[in-house]
């Protein structure tokens, strides 16, 4: 399906040094802010105190965030269920018990004047936060060897390294934006990293699978000329996928609340490096990896090669 088709083919790959320079520039940048700075994480991966609350009729929950930061509390809080029970999680502070963190917060809630009863609390020690942070890490990890499996059985090697080094180059550009800004990192940030490891790839993977077609078509045309082409050639089908995806992650960003605010902003930040990567990236890096028609294209034989055969 195409909305539109481009006849010039665009020379995406006269300009590969320029963005690959770019790319790396940006890699660094976000390592560094991930050195420096470090994660925010979340209460899931810090440990702390979770409550959850109920009320008599349906309550605003930025309100009630906005109480605990007032008291200095600082806590996430979202629905749990229905639109009368809350969930809040607060995070570990010294010196102070979860009993008496729960305590202080219900007399804050009930000095608000509205019925508020407690009906779970729990606390989260810091031995399970490192487990997910261990176990989040191993999942990145295994996902990243399982893409690289895939598109060398698939393609070959230098197209599965290429691909590898753009998608991680998109989840180190995610990280260090949180590490910038210092945005909460929690477990649906840690999803979304992984959804767009995923997301990024099947990019990658259209693109390549072009390439190797062309490859395999255009037997006078360069490398280069190949890769443009087929760059040019998926330009339509990524403007409908990843502009679908995209209205779709902005609708959850605007009206989703606080609960997927840094979720739906780690996919949009995910898909939009994600374009660049696969097209600017990925593709350079395997013409520079030396990647040939040969490797695809099974020489014909002649007749001579045919006898020489049948004499051997």
């Amino acid at each position: 399906m195409e909305f539109f088709k481009i006849r010039r083919v665009i020379p995406f790959m006269r300009y590969a040094l320029v963005f690959n320079v770019i790319s790396l520039v940006t890699f660094l940048l976000a390592v560094f802010f991930l050195a420096t700075k470090g994660l925010n994480f979340s209460i899931e991966f810090t440990g702390g105190t979770l409550l959850e609350v109920g009320y008599q009729e349906s309550t605003d929950v930025d309100r009630v965030r906005q109480a605990l930061e007032k008291a200095g509390f600082k806590a996430e809080v979202q629905n749990f269920g229905s639109s009368r029970d809350v969930l809040i999680r607060m995070h570990p502070e010294k010196g102070r018990t979860s009993a008496d963190t729960s305590q202080k917060v219900m007399t804050l809630l009930k000095a608000e004047g509205k019925p508020v009863e407690l009906r779970r609390v729990e606390f989260v020690g810091p031995q399970v936060g490192e487990e997910l942070a261990e176990y989040g890490a191993l999942a990145l990890l295994v996902t990243a060897v399982g893409i690289v499996l895939y598109l060398w059985m698939r393609f070959e090697w230098r197209f599965g390294l290429s691909a590898i080094i753009a998608n991680l180059h998109d989840v180190v550009i995610i990280l260090g934006c949180f590490a910038f800004f210092q945005w909460e990192f929690s477990l649906p940030v840690l999803a979304a990293v992984l959804a767009v490891l995923g997301y990024s790839v099947n990019e990658s993977v259209v693109v390549f699978d072009r390439v190797r077609e062309n490859l395999r078509k255009m037997r006078k045309a360069s490398v280069p000329e190949v890769i443009d082409s087929a760059i040019t050639a998926v330009i339509s089908r990524t403007i409908i996928t990843h502009g679908s995806t995209q209205a779709m992650v902005t609708t959850m960003l605007i009206f989703g609340g606080a609960a997927l605010h840094y979720f739906a902003l780690a996919l949009t930040i995910g898909i939009l490096f994600g374009i660049y990567s696969s097209v600017l990236v990925a593709s350079p890096l395997v013409m520079w990896l030396g990647v040939d028609r040969a490797q695809f294209v099974k020489p014909i034989k002649t007749e001579k090669d045919r006898n020489e055969g049948a004499v051997v």
